[in-house]
């Protein structure tokens, strides 16, 4: 699937665990369609990072591009994703009143330990056949 802009795009760290097992969330939950995904070690996944100039060894978790409108890093794109969900999902908005310092100092400490915790594959997940479309190459 090519980049377009009718969908968001979450770039996540494609050896991660955790972030793999965030992407399936999203997929389950994301019945709009709304959501494509990229991990940030390949190509187009760079590519989309160096487009807008995030250095991926500062941000090296997750990052949401809104095609043609803005992009979302840490906690902030988290909360973004999670709210766009809908129903009690959308309870997530509260967390926006605390600073974004301070949700990405939180962000940052899990996304430090997440190998330690969660542990990190040899590569980057496959998708399955029925997933290849929700992916960008």
């Amino acid at each position: 699937m090519q980049v377009n802009d009718f969908h968001k795009i979450v770039l996540f760290d494609g050896v991660c665990n955790l972030c793999n097992s965030s992407i399936h969330t999203i997929i389950k939950y994301d019945k709009k369609d709304e959501f494509r995904f990229a991990s940030l070690q390949s190509e187009i996944g760079q590519k989309l990072a160096k487009e807008r100039h995030i250095d991926t060894t500062v941000v090296d978790s997750i990052i949401l591009i809104e095609p043609g409108i803005a992009y979302y890093t840490k906690s902030t794109a988290a909360l973004n994703i999670g709210k766009s969900f809908g129903g009690l999902w959308s309870l997530l908005s509260v967390l926006e009143w605390i600073p974004e310092k301070f949700r990405d100092t939180i962000y940052d400490y899990v996304a430090k330990n997440r190998y330690k915790w969660y542990g990190k594959q040899d590569a980057c997940m496959i998708p399955t056949a029925e997933l290849k479309a929700k992916f960008l190459e």
